[in-house]
């Protein structure tokens, strides 16, 4: 930029100012250029100087009208804005604290056939997000299975959770649903409430 500052300089110098040849390094300016004589240093100093501050200038207007035009609009209501993002916030807060937290009450335990979800007195549900409180596992459970008889501690303990390990003791039977977690096991056909089994230590994980 500096480069072409110098350039428009002399440019200007050629057209409008003319040197005095027997003074070397001073030129005498017509009425058009300011009058006198002034030397090339200082007249090309006072004429960056103009620049810059034209620059600086035009900077400025523009930005003092892109922040009118902005203002101008007859769609812009700052209030308004607030407001309605304040609004759609609360509701979204609102959405995710209704839709997060819930817990069966009671906790069913169910067949394939009973429908899955969260339980209560009146929507009788089995719970399919149970967990084990003694071994701190998430319970799973298999639809139309139920476990061999010859199932014990130690067959959970080594290979919960994974299913192709656990297929081994489970047993195909239309209708029933395949409970277990690291150190209980339970196959269950019908709706069953599970305050009714003591031995287990499942609680419903929350939906």
């Amino acid at each position: 930029m500096a480069k072409d500052l110098d350039e428009l300089l002399d440019e200007v110098e050629s057209k409008f100012c003319r040197p005095d040849p027997p003074r070397l390094g001073i030129v005498q300016r017509p009425g058009g250029c300011g009058g006198g004589i002034l030397s090339n240093d200082r007249n090309r100093a006072e004429a960056k100087e103009n620049l810059r501050s034209a620059e600086t200038f035009e900077k400025e207007d523009d930005l003092d009208s892109l922040i009118n035009e902005i203002f101008e609009e007859p769609n812009f209501d700052k209030k308004t804005f607030k407001l309605k993002s304040k609004s759609s916030g609360n509701t979204s807060v609102r959405a995710s604290i209704q839709g997060l937290g819930k817990s069966c009450s009671p906790v069913y335990l169910g067949g394939s056939t009973a429908l899955c979800g969260i339980g209560t007195r009146t929507s009788q549900r089995a719970c399919d997000h149970l967990r084990c409180i003694a071994c701190d596992f998430w319970v799973v459970s298999y639809d139309d299975y139920m476990w061999d008889k010859s199932c014990d501690y130690l067959f959970f303990r080594n290979n919960m959770p994974e299913f192709h390990k656990l297929r081994t003791k489970l047993v195909k039977k239309k209708g029933t649903r395949a409970y277990a977690c690291q150190c209980s096991w339970r196959t269950i056909e019908d709706l069953t409430d599970l305050q009714t089994d003591h031995q287990l230590r499942w609680v419903c994980g929350k939906h």
